[in-house]
């Protein structure tokens, strides 16, 4: 599959990008080289190639199993008293006393 000058300029559109004719060759260019790649790669015989081992079977507390493993590596979780709900609507510009309100931003 090769990408073309027309698929880098609808998915541009897609994520509002503007990219300038340099910008558009230049990622035609890199998207076919990674894709050549990875058919360079899918041409690979690996059918006696073992699947790779999970990496909790390498790290982690030897003894322990699924997420015991990597207790060593989590913080107790800590509670912090939060804002109470009045003092937070308190200074909030328009709320109807249980939620703030905003202006609308997307227009159908």
């Amino acid at each position: 599959m090769k990408v073309s000058l027309n698929d880098v300029d609808y998915v541009a559109r897609l994520a509002n990008l503007e990219l300038t004719a340099d910008e558009r060759s230049r990622l035609v260019k890199d998207l076919n080289s990674i894709l050549g790649y990875i058919d360079r790669l899918n041409e690979l015989d690996t059918a006696n190639v073992s699947p790779m081992a999970q990496i909790s079977d390498r790290y982690g507390t030897p003894g322990k199993t699924g997420s015991e493993r990597f207790a060593y590596a989590q913080r107790p979780d800590t509670l912090a008293l939060s804002l109470p709900h009045e003092a937070a609507l308190q200074n909030a510009p328009d709320s109807d006393g249980t939620f703030f309100k905003v202006p609308k931003v997307i227009e159908k």
